[in-house]
């Protein structure tokens, strides 16, 4: 049976339907309660990928900032895949110099302490249990595979933040003393919307920048966006590797 995984992904990663080098890429459309959502189909003989860009950029490089992205969409549609696996890929500013920019890693947990609920479930009250939000099962998968790129920090926990602005120095500092390691402003909402969906989820966490306040020898570095997209974007070799570490029995 064909493995089935749903990939949704953002900054910097507009071509990376491109690099799959598979048999058939087309597009389709899933039609949800909370609008159509724009998807890529990637078609190999044992493995079917879907991915779906989180911003709904379109031909002209319109992109949906991070506090309007529709969540409920998104996962919705990818709920309606059947994925064995959904996958997020996220920018994430980094606040520790073992993981800097340019690397990618396995996230293990997620601080989100932003004000808005995220839920399905507005008029029934519904608590998912997030104990172990991401898949032990898939990411021990790809930590075995000795060509998948991570960097060898691990345990990685990422905070959430609203945007769509980058944080300050002193938010930063706040983060790391409740135990984060990157930041990023996708991840939460996401994750909180796939525990509710019963979708096995890893989350692949790409270092685009150094955290406000966090740039070694130059605490006062201001981050600009093209610099964050631009390193992200570098990183899609190893993030293919990563993926296609879950699925090495089945692509040759």
């Amino acid at each position: 049976m064909k493995q089935r995984i749903c990939i949704i992904a953002g900054t910097g990663m507009e071509p990376l339907a491109e690099d799959f080098q598979y048999q058939k890429t087309s597009k389709i459309r899933s039609d949800t309660p909370w609008g159509q959502v724009p998807i890529r189909h990637i078609s190999h003989e044992s493995v079917e990928i879907f991915l779906i860009d989180r911003h709904h950029s379109d031909e002209i490089g319109k992109r949906t900032p991070p506090h309007n992205i529709n969540y409920k969409a998104n996962i919705h549609a990818a709920k309606s895949l059947e994925p064995d696996l959904i996958i997020s890929v996220n920018s994430v500013g980094t606040m520790v110099e073992e993981f800097p920019p340019g690397s990618v890693g396995l996230v293990s947990d997620v601080l989100d302490l932003s004000s808005a609920p995220m839920t399905f479930f507005d008029d029934t009250a519904t608590h998912a249990d997030r104990t172990s939000c991401f898949s032990e099962f898939h990411m021990e998968k790809i930590n075995q595979c000795p060509e998948n790129g991570l960097s060898s920090f691990t345990g990685i926990v990422s905070a959430q933040s609203s945007g769509p602005q980058f944080e300050t120095p002193a938010e930063i500092t706040a983060l790391k003393a409740l135990g984060a390691h990157v930041v990023g402003m996708t991840l939460g909402p996401e994750s909180r919307l796939i525990s509710e969906v019963g979708v096995p989820h890893i989350a692949l966490c790409c270092s685009s920048n150094w955290a406000a306040g966090q740039t070694p020898n130059d605490p006062l570095a201001p981050i600009d966006h093209e610099i964050v997209s631009s390193q992200a974007n570098a990183t899609r070799s190893i993030l293919v590797g990563c993926i296609e570490c879950l699925f090495n029995d089945n692509i040759e």
